[in-house]
């Protein structure tokens, strides 16, 4: 697989070339070439300019125009292959495979109003995002650029060539048998889980799993479930949607504090805690084990598990105590969230009443996506896919922290050994709130880190750098900064 390595260049050059008129100064800063190039070659498809059929220029002649590596046109092609713009043809050359209208442009939005970030409700996640800032570094977000669409496509056309007519109609709640068997196979491989296909319930993402846990749990008599602190905002308002109360459990160094748990149930995050990134350490591992096999249910979100850089990978804890605990996990963070496909494992005296719920809910996952992934799973085609993202997470969070060290040098960073995100705290003496909206403003969009916080904290932000390419991190971060000299005046 091609890495592109977008090499700075001289925007004042007069450079360009005759396709398309094109010429790399016309990138807009704080963006990067690939998808400068791509783009301006779907619009050109879009408006006329280039029909079905005609051929784009060679990458090399192409670069050696624009002053550019190599490898940014490969990257810019591959991208436009991928969405079926265009396709290669050998020695025939990369071709436009017929003719797309290009979306409109979205409008303008509205910034949020200020209480958004002040007193954020259900809906501050979706406010913040329809602001439509110009850099999105919303955490757990992987590579969108990365989904593997001609593996996607190829297995898509397996399966409807394949597949049954029954297959079409109203199938188990539980999932279909294929994905089932598949995420078996995966968490065996993975996390370390030995589980059976007829354990594993499918669900819409993490986000459902917690959903119909707590109504499970509340259905049970449960009233609470303990949850970190800093922790999960989303993951508190699916909890509380259920009628539960969140009591705090302290995060330090060495992960939550067990002794500090207040309730029947805890929600945990211990291969890479969400957000400050400490995995929960071996002796509070024992402990919290102990505190559930002595009654206790741990909810163990697995959110990110896989994505890990400097660090050995960590076992799961449904692999130590399956009767005692329940294990939530998706692709979202390695596929695209877009997708909607996650699993839940949970003990067996509550797999009847959860299937019952999903059931209720909507009658299961839609099949055809789910055989999809089973057989991207069973071809070797997700793990090949877990390999790229690795690398190309790796290298933009490599990107992220050389920004911070050069335009934050006073912030303390927060979970770089593995994960999608950062977090950096900063000294007192300002909201963080305040510091997200001007943000926003300056066309970035980040979260206040006191948004995941219960009981007072330092002030900080929770920074996601895998969605955009090191160019983007490296001006935003500057922006970032200039943003902070501002409320801190």
């Amino acid at each position: 697989m091609h890495r592109s390595k977008e090499a700075p260049y001289d925007r004042t050059t007069t450079s360009g070339s005759d396709f398309l008129h094109l010429s790399a100064g016309d990138a807009p800063r704080g963006r990067g070439l690939a998808d400068w190039l791509a783009d301006a070659i779907r619009a050109a498809v879009g408006d006329g300019r280039l029909a079905a059929g005609d051929r784009l220029p060679p990458t090399r002649q192409l670069a050696a125009d624009l002053r550019v590596s190599r490898g940014v046109v490969t990257e810019a092609y591959r991208r436009l292959a991928e969405d079926g713009h265009v396709a290669a043809r050998g020695r025939a050359g990369t071709l436009i495979a017929a003719p797309v209208t290009a979306p409109p442009a979205p409008a303008a939005a509205e910034p949020p109003p200020r209480e958004v970030f002040d007193r954020p409700g259900p809906d501050a996640f979706d406010a913040v995002r329809a602001a439509a800032a110009g850099v999105d570094l919303t955490p757990g977000v992987p590579d969108l650029g990365a989904f593997p669409r001609a593996a996607w496509l190829r297995a898509e056309r397996d399966v409807l060539a394949t597949a049954p007519a029954s297959a079409l109609g109203y199938g188990d709640p539980r999932g279909t048998p294929e994905l089932r068997a598949a995420v078996a196979g995966w968490l065996a491989r993975y996390r370390g889980i030995r589980a059976d296909a007829a354990e594993i319930l499918v669900v819409a993402g993490t986000a459902q799993a917690l959903t119909l846990l707590g109504r499970v749990l509340r259905d049970d008599g449960t009233d609470a479930v303990a949850v970190e602190d800093p922790g999960s905002l989303g993951a508190r308002q699916h909890l509380h949607a259920a009628d539960l109360a969140t009591p705090p459990v302290p995060v330090d160094d060495d992960g939550l504090r067990v002794d500090a748990i207040t309730a029947p149930a805890v929600l945990a995050t211990p291969a890479h805690q969400f957000p400050t990134g400490v995995v929960l350490g071996g002796r509070r591992r024992r402990e919290l084990l102990a505190w559930a096999a002595d009654g206790g249910l741990v909810i163990e979100d697995d959110y990110d598990a896989e994505h890990r850089y400097d660090r050995p990978p960590v076992p799961a804890l449904r692999a130590l105590l399956p009767d005692r605990v329940c294990h939530a996990g998706s692709v979202s963070k390695l596929l695209a969230p877009a997708l909607r496909i996650g699993w839940l494992l949970a003990p067996p005296r509550y797999r009847a009443a959860l299937v019952d719920a999903k059931r209720v809910t909507d009658l299961g996952n839609p099949a055809l996506p789910q055989l999809v992934l089973a057989r991207l799973m069973a071809s070797g085609a997700l793990e090949r896919h877990l390999r790229l993202v690795r690398r190309r997470h790796r290298a933009r969070r490599d990107a992220m922290l050389a920004a911070i060290r050069t335009h934050l040098p006073d912030a303390t960073v927060h979970g770089a050994p593995a994960g999608l995100h950062l977090t950096v705290t900063f000294d007192g003496g300002f909201d963080d709130t305040t510091l997200a909206a001007a943000a926003l403003a300056a066309g970035v969009t980040v979260q206040p880190l006191s948004w995941h916080c219960q009981r007072p904290y330092r002030p900080g932000l929770v920074l996601g750098y895998a969605a955009n390419p090191p160019d983007v991190l490296a001006a935003a971060v500057a922006t970032l900064a200039n943003a902070l000299r501002t409320v801190r005046r």
